[in-house]
């Protein structure tokens, strides 16, 4: 028999966390994971748009490491010990070395971008502000103890600067708000 994915446990409004708990659609980390889901599958398109086989890589290789994060974000604390992999100091290092061989080959424009240079550009921005809004929601979760990963929240805050980074290789010459 072949399974469907309609499995009608979520009819209640409810949906069970990877950890096993059964919390509200409407709460915090079902929240999280769904701007995650959202900020995959933008870059999802922006991949599909980018010209250059190195920078749908680095896309990929984000969309992966999302899935790391959401997991987290999935589980909650008492269960983080059956998660196969974490956000940690690795993944952020990585990122970060990441960014600055970008910085040492784009020119950073001199004051704010208005997005839309190119198809690529324009869907890594706004991957870029969904990024902002998940970084948000998580840090909201790690004051209200519902997380604990320092990693996971300066690794977002470096994602939304990294896509920034990303947008601009993608474009030939970006659009200023106030022309040069």
């Amino acid at each position: 028999m072949k399974m469907s994915i309609t499995t009608k446990t979520g009819d209640r409004g409810t949906t069970r966390l990877f950890s096993g708990e059964e919390v509200s659609k409407d709460s915090s980390r079902p929240n999280a994971y769904g701007d995650l889901d959202e900020l995959v599958s933008i870059l999802g398109v922006a991949r599909c748009h980018c010209p250059a086989a190195e920078t749908q890589q680095a896309i990929l290789n984000l969309q992966r490491a999302l899935f790391v994060a959401g997991s987290e974000m999935a589980t909650a604390p008492g269960g983080v010990e059956r998660l196969g992999q974490r956000i940690d100091a690795v993944r952020l290092a990585d990122l970060e070395r990441l960014m600055a061989e970008l910085e040492e080959v784009i020119e950073i424009p001199n004051g704010f971008i208005v997005p839309g240079g190119t198809p690529a550009g324009a869907f890594l921005d706004l991957a870029r502000s969904v990024s902002r809004r998940l970084e948000r929601r998580v840090v909201g979760m790690c004051d209200d103890g519902e997380l604990d990963n320092d990693n996971l929240i300066v690794w977002l805050n470096r994602l939304s600067d990294y896509l920034y980074l990303l947008a601009r290789s993608a474009e030939d010459k970006p659009t200023l708000v106030k022309p040069e």
